[in-house]
């Protein structure tokens, strides 16, 4: 099967999970900037989401730009992928809405490691089924950032009922350390 509908869809899918984020942003009452500040929690929230999101959208391109074809298998892979991102904003709303309090911040880690594996499984997936030797299986490697990805996250999970503040920042590491696109993919496909 070619990828084109696959992409199309989860190109729509995630643009809806980023505009159903920011309907969650309540417009205050009032016109000095001071009535802005008890929303900096929400909106912390939000840039975290929005920049997790714009990262899955973005290596998602890159992945399945280098994927020759899709098969059912792909296709489950990827809708398991995107269950879990459908899961954001609501895990956004709950943990800006209670200032990140512990177990929403924990929940939040939680769909976030979900969607990492769901990611993983999703790679996998695609190389078994264009093979071993395919340009997307030379370009993922050992995936060493995914791995971290996956332990960092377990860690911050676990840190967030000892300081959730650390749990928050281990989130934003891990959202830099993604945020420039997946050389490895466009590498490959310069070859």
């Amino acid at each position: 099967m070619t990828k084109a509908r696959l992409e199309a869809f989860s190109d729509g899918v995630l643009a809806i999970i980023i505009t159903i984020m920011v309907l969650e942003l309540k417009v205050p009452e009032g016109e000095g900037l001071d009535v802005l500040r008890p929303l900096a929690p929400v909106v912390v929230s939000y840039v975290l989401s929005f920049v997790h999101v714009g990262i899955y959208w973005n290596n998602h391109h890159h992945l399945l730009h280098a994927a020759r074809t899709v098969n059912g298998a792909v296709l489950w892979a990827n809708l398991h992928l995107l269950f879990w991102l459908s899961l954001v904003p609501f895990v956004t709303g709950w943990m800006g809405e209670n200032h990140f309090a512990a177990t929403p911040v924990a929940l939040y880690g939680g769909v976030l490691l979900m969607a990492a594996i769901a990611y993983y499984i999703l790679v996998r997936t695609l190389i078994r089924h264009d093979g071993r030797e395919s340009t997307l299986a030379r370009a993922m490697g050992s995936d060493a950032k995914g791995r971290l990805s996956v332990a960092l996250y377990v860690t911050a999970i676990l840190l967030c009922f000892v300081n959730r503040w650390i749990a928050v920042a281990m989130y934003f590491l891990v959202a830099a350390i993604w945020l420039c696109p997946d050389p490895r993919v466009e590498r490959a496909l310069d070859r």
